[in-house]
């Protein structure tokens, strides 16, 4: 049971709202509602709840304004939870900073999953030292990487790249993302890059490169680094 973990939920449907009420006040959670986001956005500031459900498709404003206002001073995880299915509107929701996305209709076993690791990820603070990963080990402050407690020889750039990824387990990065903070702004387009690189890593951290477990490709969107 979540005791005392607070969920915000912004969406204009009252049948998803209700049903969202149900699952998640039965697992233990404490439920927030908004119509609109101009209200959620209040309701944020009001409550800083621990997790927030954003639909795109609000009334008012257009959820993705929503995302990046909220983005602003709001750290903590935010799950998109829409209809629309497009590509380009997971990858823009990513970019503009949601941790995950489902579309409708969901199943309410993966939601609550999802939610779990949102917000347990978001409860390691990403300044922590060592990441401990099944055998892999990650010395932030040392850039040092052990496997089985052998070191494991990274250039600089794919230290970064593996850093980041693993500070933001369990949450999509989206190419453009991953380009923009290893390698730079002019980078960002640059895919091929990113590819050869997180082949390397997955040579040197993976037990099976062809089955990767640890840094897992989302098809036309990112990566996600999983526990």
């Amino acid at each position: 049971m979540q005791q005392n973990k607070t969920i915000l939920i912004i969406d204009d449907e009252l049948q998803i709202r209700s049903l969202l009420d149900i699952t998640l006040t039965a697992n233990g959670f404490k439920i927030i509602m908004a119509e609109t986001g101009k209200q959620g956005l209040i309701e944020a500031a009001t409550n800083n709840p621990d997790l927030i459900i954003l639909d795109l498709g609000l009334p008012d404003i257009e959820g993705n304004e929503v995302l990046q206002k909220l983005r602003e001073w709001y750290f903590k995880p935010i799950l998109i939870l829409s209809v629309r299915t497009s590509e380009y509107d997971i990858i823009d929701a990513l970019d503009s900073g949601a941790n995950d996305y489902l579309t409708k209709p969901f199943r309410s076993g993966e939601l609550l999953a999802r939610i779990r690791a949102a917000i347990r990820n978001s409860e390691k603070t990403e300044s922590e030292p060592i990441i401990n990963i099944n055998d892999i080990s990650i010395d932030i402050n040392n850039h040092l990487v052990k496997k089985n407690n052998t070191i494991i020889k990274l250039t600089s750039t794919e230290f970064s790249l593996l850093s980041l990824l693993a500070r933001n387990r369990g949450r999509v990065l989206t190419h453009k993302y991953l380009l923009k903070e290893t390698w730079g702004l002019n980078y960002q387009e640059q895919t091929q890059y990113l590819r050869v690189f997180i082949a390397q890593l997955r040579k040197k951290i993976e037990i099976d490169p062809t089955k990767p477990q640890l840094i897992i490709t989302e098809s036309g969107i990112g990566y996600r680094f999983c526990e």
